[in-house]
Protein backbone atom coordinates (compact mmCIF):
# COMPACT_ATOMS: atom_id res chain seq x y z
CA UNK A 1 0.00 0.00 0.00
CA UNK A 2 1.05 3.74 -1.02
CA UNK A 3 2.42 5.61 1.98
CA UNK A 4 1.35 8.96 2.04
CA UNK A 5 3.53 11.84 1.28
CA UNK A 6 3.32 15.73 2.27
CA UNK A 7 3.80 17.04 -0.96
CA UNK A 8 1.81 15.55 -3.59
CA UNK A 9 0.40 18.85 -5.88
CA UNK A 10 -1.79 16.72 -7.93
CA UNK A 11 -3.37 14.18 -5.36
CA UNK A 12 -3.96 17.82 -3.48
CA UNK A 13 -5.87 19.29 -6.59
CA UNK A 14 -8.03 15.92 -7.78
CA UNK A 15 -8.96 15.42 -3.61
CA UNK A 16 -10.23 19.52 -3.56
CA UNK A 17 -12.51 18.62 -6.55
CA UNK A 18 -14.46 16.54 -4.31
CA UNK A 19 -15.50 19.66 -1.74
CA UNK A 20 -15.95 21.60 -4.86
CA UNK A 21 -18.28 19.69 -6.04
CA UNK A 22 -20.06 19.15 -2.62
CA UNK A 23 -20.13 23.03 -2.92
CA UNK A 24 -23.21 22.83 -5.60
CA UNK A 25 -25.43 20.70 -3.82
CA UNK A 26 -27.21 23.13 -2.29
CA UNK A 27 -28.37 25.01 -5.25
CA UNK A 28 -28.85 21.69 -6.77
CA UNK A 29 -30.94 20.52 -4.29
CA UNK A 30 -33.00 24.09 -3.79
CA UNK A 31 -32.93 25.08 -7.83
CA UNK A 32 -33.67 21.51 -9.41
CA UNK A 33 -35.11 18.95 -7.18
CA UNK A 34 -38.89 18.28 -5.75
CA UNK A 35 -39.01 20.18 -2.19
CA UNK A 36 -38.99 18.28 1.06
CA UNK A 37 -38.40 15.02 0.22
CA UNK A 38 -34.79 14.64 2.16
CA UNK A 39 -34.77 10.80 2.60
CA UNK A 40 -35.90 10.50 -1.11
CA UNK A 41 -33.16 12.76 -2.47
CA UNK A 42 -30.54 11.04 0.10
CA UNK A 43 -32.01 7.87 -1.15
CA UNK A 44 -31.34 9.11 -4.87
CA UNK A 45 -28.17 10.48 -3.93
CA UNK A 46 -26.35 7.30 -2.50
CA UNK A 47 -27.76 4.13 -3.44
CA UNK A 48 -27.05 4.61 -7.65
CA UNK A 49 -24.06 5.58 -6.65
CA UNK A 50 -23.13 2.75 -4.68
CA UNK A 51 -24.05 0.53 -6.88
CA UNK A 52 -22.18 1.74 -9.90
CA UNK A 53 -18.98 1.75 -7.85
CA UNK A 54 -19.72 -1.37 -6.63
CA UNK A 55 -20.30 -2.74 -9.87
CA UNK A 56 -16.93 -1.44 -11.07
CA UNK A 57 -14.83 -2.82 -8.51
CA UNK A 58 -16.63 -6.55 -8.14
CA UNK A 59 -15.43 -6.95 -4.45
CA UNK A 60 -17.83 -7.22 -1.47
CA UNK A 61 -17.00 -7.71 2.14
CA UNK A 62 -15.63 -10.39 3.95
CA UNK A 63 -15.87 -11.75 7.57
CA UNK A 64 -16.52 -8.79 10.20
CA UNK A 65 -16.22 -6.43 6.98
CA UNK A 66 -20.02 -6.93 6.65
CA UNK A 67 -20.88 -5.19 9.75
CA UNK A 68 -18.27 -2.42 9.99
CA UNK A 69 -19.54 -1.77 6.27
CA UNK A 70 -23.41 -1.27 7.93
CA UNK A 71 -22.29 0.96 10.72
CA UNK A 72 -19.72 3.20 8.28
CA UNK A 73 -22.22 3.52 5.51
CA UNK A 74 -24.95 3.99 8.38
CA UNK A 75 -22.71 6.58 10.14
CA UNK A 76 -20.95 8.09 6.81
CA UNK A 77 -24.04 7.74 4.31
CA UNK A 78 -27.34 6.41 5.82
CA UNK A 79 -28.03 8.78 8.62
CA UNK A 80 -25.44 11.48 6.90
CA UNK A 81 -27.76 12.37 3.56
CA UNK A 82 -30.97 12.58 5.06
CA UNK A 83 -30.20 15.01 7.73
CA UNK A 84 -27.71 17.29 5.16
CA UNK A 85 -31.24 17.28 3.17
CA UNK A 86 -33.19 18.26 6.01
CA UNK A 87 -30.86 20.62 6.96
CA UNK A 88 -30.91 22.34 3.45
CA UNK A 89 -34.70 22.53 3.20
CA UNK A 90 -35.22 23.74 6.71
CA UNK A 91 -32.63 26.44 7.29
CA UNK A 92 -31.86 30.16 6.29
CA UNK A 93 -28.92 31.36 4.91
CA UNK A 94 -25.87 29.86 5.35
CA UNK A 95 -26.31 28.31 8.75
CA UNK A 96 -25.74 24.75 7.87
CA UNK A 97 -22.57 25.52 6.45
CA UNK A 98 -21.40 27.16 9.62
CA UNK A 99 -22.20 24.17 11.31
CA UNK A 100 -20.54 22.01 9.01
CA UNK A 101 -17.56 23.68 9.37
CA UNK A 102 -16.72 22.82 12.47
CA UNK A 103 -16.88 19.51 11.75
CA UNK A 104 -13.31 19.28 11.76
CA UNK A 105 -12.50 20.50 15.13
CA UNK A 106 -15.05 17.79 15.97
CA UNK A 107 -12.87 15.16 14.26
CA UNK A 108 -9.97 16.67 16.42
CA UNK A 109 -11.13 16.18 19.27
CA UNK A 110 -12.66 12.44 18.72
CA UNK A 111 -9.39 11.15 17.56
CA UNK A 112 -7.87 12.29 20.34
CA UNK A 113 -10.49 10.10 22.67
CA UNK A 114 -10.69 6.89 19.84
CA UNK A 115 -7.25 7.40 18.20
CA UNK A 116 -5.15 8.40 21.01
CA UNK A 117 -4.15 11.48 18.77
CA UNK A 118 -3.61 14.69 20.65
CA UNK A 119 -4.40 17.57 18.87
CA UNK A 120 -1.84 20.23 17.97
CA UNK A 121 -2.38 24.37 18.73
CA UNK A 122 -1.83 24.95 15.09
CA UNK A 123 -4.64 22.31 14.00
CA UNK A 124 -6.92 23.97 16.67
CA UNK A 125 -6.08 27.55 15.56
CA UNK A 126 -6.13 26.66 11.82
CA UNK A 127 -9.70 25.26 12.04
CA UNK A 128 -11.17 27.98 14.15
CA UNK A 129 -9.71 30.21 11.24
CA UNK A 130 -11.52 28.33 8.70
CA UNK A 131 -14.75 28.15 10.59
CA UNK A 132 -14.90 32.12 11.13
CA UNK A 133 -13.64 32.66 7.71
CA UNK A 134 -17.09 30.30 6.42
CA UNK A 135 -19.16 32.24 8.98
CA UNK A 136 -18.60 35.98 7.46
CA UNK A 137 -19.04 34.00 3.78
CA UNK A 138 -22.15 32.50 4.50
CA UNK A 139 -24.07 33.83 7.16
CA UNK A 140 -26.24 36.24 7.13
CA UNK A 141 -28.96 37.86 9.48
CA UNK A 142 -31.94 35.89 9.43
CA UNK A 143 -35.57 35.79 11.44
CA UNK A 144 -35.75 32.81 13.75
CA UNK A 145 -34.08 30.06 13.17
CA UNK A 146 -35.28 26.89 12.27
CA UNK A 147 -34.66 24.40 15.32
CA UNK A 148 -35.11 20.81 13.53
CA UNK A 149 -32.60 22.05 10.94
CA UNK A 150 -30.20 23.29 13.16
CA UNK A 151 -30.51 19.38 14.86
CA UNK A 152 -30.45 18.31 11.83
CA UNK A 153 -27.06 20.10 10.72
CA UNK A 154 -25.62 19.44 14.22
CA UNK A 155 -26.41 15.77 13.89
CA UNK A 156 -24.84 14.87 10.21
CA UNK A 157 -22.02 17.10 11.71
CA UNK A 158 -21.90 14.79 14.48
CA UNK A 159 -22.56 11.44 12.21
CA UNK A 160 -19.97 12.16 9.69
CA UNK A 161 -17.79 12.72 12.13
CA UNK A 162 -18.08 9.18 14.16
CA UNK A 163 -18.15 7.95 11.01
CA UNK A 164 -14.99 8.98 9.69
CA UNK A 165 -12.80 8.17 12.88
CA UNK A 166 -14.52 4.60 13.27
CA UNK A 167 -12.92 4.20 8.99
CA UNK A 168 -9.71 5.31 10.45
CA UNK A 169 -9.76 3.09 13.46
CA UNK A 170 -10.33 -0.12 11.45
CA UNK A 171 -8.49 0.59 8.28
CA UNK A 172 -10.04 -1.43 5.42
CA UNK A 173 -8.93 -5.08 4.36
CA UNK A 174 -5.95 -6.29 3.11
CA UNK A 175 -5.69 -5.54 -0.89
CA UNK A 176 -9.61 -3.53 -0.83
CA UNK A 177 -9.10 0.00 -2.29
CA UNK A 178 -10.82 3.05 -1.82
CA UNK A 179 -13.13 2.37 -4.51
CA UNK A 180 -14.66 -0.58 -3.58
CA UNK A 181 -14.83 1.01 0.83
CA UNK A 182 -16.52 3.78 -0.26
CA UNK A 183 -18.79 1.62 -2.72
CA UNK A 184 -19.84 -0.41 0.22
CA UNK A 185 -20.48 2.41 2.60
CA UNK A 186 -22.88 4.42 0.15
CA UNK A 187 -24.87 1.04 -0.98
CA UNK A 188 -25.10 -0.01 2.68
CA UNK A 189 -26.60 3.68 3.32
CA UNK A 190 -28.87 3.75 0.85
CA UNK A 191 -30.18 0.70 1.60
CA UNK A 192 -30.49 1.79 5.15
CA UNK A 193 -32.55 5.05 4.07
CA UNK A 194 -34.63 3.31 0.83
CA UNK A 195 -37.03 1.70 3.68
CA UNK A 196 -37.01 5.26 6.08
CA UNK A 197 -37.98 6.49 2.83
CA UNK A 198 -41.29 4.85 2.04
CA UNK A 199 -42.23 4.62 4.94
CA UNK A 200 -42.21 8.27 5.98
CA UNK A 201 -42.36 10.26 2.88
CA UNK A 202 -44.71 7.94 0.99
CA UNK A 203 -44.31 6.91 -2.91
CA UNK A 204 -41.56 8.95 -5.15
CA UNK A 205 -42.69 12.14 -6.39
CA UNK A 206 -43.28 12.56 -9.97
CA UNK A 207 -40.22 14.09 -11.53
CA UNK A 208 -39.48 16.29 -14.47
CA UNK A 209 -36.53 16.76 -16.63
CA UNK A 210 -35.11 19.32 -14.14
CA UNK A 211 -34.96 17.06 -11.21
CA UNK A 212 -33.75 13.75 -13.38
CA UNK A 213 -31.18 15.98 -14.34
CA UNK A 214 -30.45 16.83 -10.73
CA UNK A 215 -30.21 13.40 -9.35
CA UNK A 216 -28.31 12.22 -12.09
CA UNK A 217 -25.91 15.22 -11.15
CA UNK A 218 -26.02 14.43 -7.56
CA UNK A 219 -25.39 10.51 -7.99
CA UNK A 220 -22.87 10.48 -10.66
CA UNK A 221 -20.44 13.74 -10.01
CA UNK A 222 -21.24 14.41 -6.58
CA UNK A 223 -21.38 11.57 -5.33
CA UNK A 224 -19.60 8.69 -6.67
CA UNK A 225 -16.97 10.34 -8.47
CA UNK A 226 -16.23 12.94 -5.39
CA UNK A 227 -16.15 10.05 -2.87
CA UNK A 228 -14.12 8.14 -4.75
CA UNK A 229 -11.48 11.20 -4.83
CA UNK A 230 -11.80 11.91 -1.36
CA UNK A 231 -10.88 8.75 -0.03
CA UNK A 232 -8.34 8.27 -2.53
CA UNK A 233 -6.76 11.43 -1.16
CA UNK A 234 -7.03 10.39 2.31
CA UNK A 235 -5.06 7.41 1.29
CA UNK A 236 -2.38 9.14 -0.04
CA UNK A 237 -2.16 12.63 1.74
CA UNK A 238 -1.58 12.96 5.37
CA UNK A 239 -5.39 13.51 6.79
CA UNK A 240 -4.63 17.04 8.26
CA UNK A 241 -3.93 17.72 4.47
CA UNK A 242 -7.21 16.77 3.79
CA UNK A 243 -8.90 17.96 6.84
CA UNK A 244 -8.63 21.50 5.97
CA UNK A 245 -9.41 21.44 2.65
CA UNK A 246 -13.26 21.21 3.73
CA UNK A 247 -13.27 25.07 3.48
CA UNK A 248 -13.61 24.67 -0.43
CA UNK A 249 -17.27 23.55 -0.32
CA UNK A 250 -18.47 26.65 1.25
CA UNK A 251 -16.30 28.79 -0.85
CA UNK A 252 -17.49 26.84 -4.03
CA UNK A 253 -21.11 27.97 -2.66
CA UNK A 254 -20.54 31.21 -2.61
CA UNK A 255 -19.42 31.28 -6.11
CA UNK A 256 -21.93 29.33 -7.34
CA UNK A 257 -24.55 32.00 -5.96
CA UNK A 258 -22.62 35.13 -7.48
CA UNK A 259 -21.94 33.74 -10.62
CA UNK A 260 -25.54 31.52 -11.28
CA UNK A 261 -27.84 33.25 -9.05
CA UNK A 262 -27.36 36.82 -9.37
CA UNK A 263 -26.02 36.65 -5.82
CA UNK A 264 -23.73 39.75 -4.53
CA UNK A 265 -19.93 39.16 -2.57
CA UNK A 266 -19.96 41.68 -0.10
CA UNK A 267 -16.54 42.99 1.43
CA UNK A 268 -16.93 41.34 4.31
CA UNK A 269 -17.39 37.85 2.26
CA UNK A 270 -14.77 38.42 0.65
CA UNK A 271 -12.59 39.29 3.53
CA UNK A 272 -13.94 35.58 4.96
CA UNK A 273 -12.93 33.91 1.79
CA UNK A 274 -9.54 35.08 2.22
CA UNK A 275 -9.28 33.77 5.70
CA UNK A 276 -11.09 30.19 4.35
CA UNK A 277 -9.27 29.67 1.84
CA UNK A 278 -5.61 30.98 3.56
CA UNK A 279 -6.89 28.40 6.34
CA UNK A 280 -7.23 25.39 3.43
CA UNK A 281 -3.77 26.43 2.14
CA UNK A 282 -2.01 26.33 6.09
CA UNK A 283 -3.20 22.98 6.14
CA UNK A 284 -1.42 21.51 3.15
CA UNK A 285 2.03 23.30 4.42
CA UNK A 286 4.58 21.87 6.62
CA UNK A 287 2.67 18.51 7.23
CA UNK A 288 5.25 15.79 8.03
CA UNK A 289 3.89 12.21 6.49
CA UNK A 290 3.09 9.85 8.63
CA UNK A 291 5.21 6.43 9.08
CA UNK A 292 2.23 4.24 9.16
CA UNK A 293 -0.27 4.48 5.85
CA UNK A 294 -3.31 6.32 6.42
CA UNK A 295 -5.64 3.37 7.09
CA UNK A 296 -5.42 1.76 10.21
CA UNK A 297 -2.45 4.07 11.62
CA UNK A 298 -3.57 7.06 14.03
CA UNK A 299 -4.09 10.27 13.38
CA UNK A 300 -6.22 13.38 12.21
CA UNK A 301 -8.89 12.62 10.14
CA UNK A 302 -11.57 14.72 7.82
CA UNK A 303 -14.68 15.46 7.65
CA UNK A 304 -15.96 16.00 4.39
CA UNK A 305 -18.93 18.55 4.48
CA UNK A 306 -21.07 19.22 1.56
CA UNK A 307 -23.82 21.83 4.11
CA UNK A 308 -22.92 24.96 1.70
CA UNK A 309 -25.87 26.78 0.48
CA UNK A 310 -25.96 28.64 -2.40
CA UNK A 311 -28.84 31.25 -1.48
CA UNK A 312 -30.36 32.30 1.73
CA UNK A 313 -33.69 30.78 1.93
CA UNK A 314 -36.58 32.61 1.77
Amino acid sequence: MRKPTANRPATILLTALAPVSWGTTYAVTTEFLPADRPLFTGLMRALPAGLVLLGLARVLPRGAWWGKAAVLGALNIGAFFPLLFLSAYRLPGGMAAVVGSVGPLIVVGLSAVLLGQRPTARSVLTGLVAAFGVSLVVLKAAGALDAVGVLAALAATASMSVGTVLTKRWGRPEGVGPLALTAWQLTAGGLLIAPLALIVEGAPPALDGRAIGGYLYLALANTAVAYWLWFRGIGRLTATQVTFLGPLSPLTAAVVGWAALGQTLTPVQLTGMALAFGATVAGQLGVRPPVRPWFGSAGQVSVPSDLTPARARR
